[in-house]
């Protein structure tokens, strides 16, 4: 509570004084890979730069100022500007996000680009929560979600019958898991490496920079390239802070952070390439690619039952019609 009473406070003063004083944006986000840092950080230099001073950003990191949900909560009050949370999360504050969420929605990288680059399907998106107080910007990679081990590898469906899997605290990722034979245990991620290393987990599912920043792969040694889900990282800005800026601040503030997602692209895709080289040699994990085929006919009934959400559905085939481009 006292961050918040102090974020809000100093809010204030940000923006106090005369109609052409300078705006300095409060940026504030939890734990990232280095490569999102990066990109973040390059916002900044660009909006100051395409503003020639008059719009800064200063930033709050590694959750200095709170988790995920506290920061979108700080933003949706105008205690603070902006944050880059998970997709997964902005599910409970619009419906529409929950689609990312869906195992094997995307076929590869560049069908995850080329729908994420699409003003036509992400437009809508980004404006879903504008009533609750915010908006999104541009999204960053945040890496394909796979299976890792600790006693076997995951080959096919049956290999993970019985198996404990941590998942995030997401319906629909507990379902994936469930109809995929496994039993899903919903934790925070601090939790994961010690439950690994006392067995309390049997495997979880992340990207390869949890294997390698959370150092998972020192009890987990097997990965298996199923890549069930692609959930972007959305960048988000108060409605309030974009009402206050100028109609040329809110133009250089779009045109930087989308400037800021094609570096990350750049960075991502070489950090990931490093992670996994680092798994191999460092840690002596062993990488699997499996027929995924099986793995999408066993959550077939997760997309019959999105037919009965309209508005999900309806982007669900915007996604699909892009695979198909």
């Amino acid at each position: 509570m006292k961050k918040v009473v102090f974020a809000a406070a100093a809010a204030c003063l940000l923006w106090a004084g005369s109609a052409d004083a300078k705006v300095n944006l409060r940026f504030a986000y939890a734990s990232n890979a280095t490569p999102t840092k990066e990109a973040m950080a390059k916002f900044g230099e660009y909006l100051k730069e395409k503003t020639n001073g008059e719009v800064t950003v200063t930033y709050f990191p590694d959750s200095q100022l709170g988790g995920e949900r506290e920061l979108v909560e700080m933003v949706q009050s105008g205690a603070l500007d902006m944050t880059k949370v998970s997709g997964g999360l902005l599910e409970s504050f619009a419906d529409v996000y929950g689609v990312f969420s869906m195992p094997y929605l995307f076929d590869s990288t560049e069908h995850y680009y080329k729908v994420m680059d699409d003003p036509e399907i992400m437009g809508p998106i980004y404006n879903a929560t504008e009533g609750v107080g915010f908006v999104g910007l541009t999204y960053y990679n945040s890496g394909a979600r796979s299976f890792y081990t600790t006693k076997q590898p995951i080959n096919s469906v049956a290999d993970l019958k019985g198996l404990k899997i941590r998942v995030m605290q997401s319906k629909t990722s507990i379902r994936m898991i469930q109809l995929l034979g496994a039993s899903p245990i919903a934790m925070g991620q601090a939790e994961v490496y010690s439950s690994l290393q006392q067995g309390v987990l049997d495997g979880a599912e992340n990207n390869e920079f949890a294997m390698t920043i959370a150092r998972h792969a020192e009890v987990a040694k097997y990965y298996t390239y199923d890549v069930h889900t692609r959930i972007p990282d959305i960048v988000l800005i108060g409605k309030s802070t974009l009402d206050k800026l100028t109609p040329e601040q809110r133009k250089a503030v779009r045109e930087a952070a989308k400037e800021s997602t094609e570096f990350h692209k750049k960075v991502w895709g070489e950090a990931i390439d490093q992670a996994r080289e680092e798994c191999k040699v460092k840690f002596d994990v062993e990488f699997i690619e499996p027929d995924i085929s099986e793995f999408q006919n066993a959550v077939q009934p997760m997309y019959d039952d999105l037919k009965s959400r309209p508005v999900l559905y309806n982007v669900y085939q915007q996604i699909r019609a892009v695979a198909g481009q």
